[in-house]
Parts: structure tokens; sequence; C-alpha cells
């Protein structure tokens, strides 16, 4: 397993529990995660810095390009 296939996995893990916090009513704390993962996701695109991919790739290798 790669950092960033393990990034887009914890991604889609987020999210997912995010949608569950949200089906199950508490919509001021799924509104909070949501916003934590928009404002990471701005700085990845806007710096090309993601600081959980900087700590996953101290732990896992980086994925090689095909």
């Amino acid at each position: 397993m790669c950092a960033d296939r393990l990034h887009r996995i914890v991604i889609a893990i987020m999210l997912g529990f995010i949608m569950g916090v949200a089906g199950a009513g508490m919509f001021k704390l799924a509104f909070l995660f949501q916003l934590f993962v928009m404002i990471m996701l701005f700085i990845w695109a806007f710096t090309d810095f993601c600081p959980s991919l900087y700590i996953l790739r101290k732990v896992l290798p980086a994925c090689e390009d095909k």
C-alpha cells in the first residue's frame, strides 16, 4: 500500500463518516467535519501541499508513476 492510495481511501472514509453523522441528525458536527475536509482540499489545490499526505509519506512510500 502506498501513501497516495491510502490518502484517497482515507478521504473516502471521512466523507462516508460525515454522511453518517449527518444522517444521524448531528448537522453541526457534520458541517464542521465537512468544512475541515474542504479547507484541507483547498490548501492542497492552491499550494500543492497536503499536510495529511506529507505525514503519510513519512510512514509509507509514495506511489510509483506508471
